[in-house]
């Protein structure tokens, strides 16, 4: 099993989800955070004052899945974030080690 956990810009939250949910993805996280990358944030103006904005507004939206899908969630999150413009976001896989579904008791790929 793996976690899969993608920073993508907030709008395309709705892309990303559908996009999942037609591999058979059923669960995701979704999480505002804040951050910066290369674009190192942007200036703004604001009543006449023009100040800096360090963090810019992303989701980190996280799902668990079957090793045999890593691949395939990764190129699906890929084409569905994707604007072509600085910012678009990272994408990171890490290793699952034990998943328990509270509920039933069940662990492993079948707590997926």
């Amino acid at each position: 099993m793996k976690l899969i956990i993608a920073i993508i810009k907030p709008f395309k939250l709705d892309e990303v989800r559908i996009a999942l949910s037609t591999l058979g993805i059923q669960g995701l996280t979704v999480t505002e955070v804040k951050g910066f990358g290369r674009q190192k944030g942007h200036t703004e103006l604001y009543r006449g004052a023009e100040y800096v904005v360090d963090f810019l507004p992303k989701l980190r939206v996280e799902a668990a899945v079957a090793d045999e899908m890593v691949t395939q969630c990764i190129e699906t999150i890929e084409m569905a974030a994707r604007t072509g413009k600085i910012g678009d976001g990272k994408i990171f896989v890490s290793a699952i080690e034990q998943s328990v579904r509270i509920r039933t008791g069940e662990t492993g790929e079948a707590a997926l």
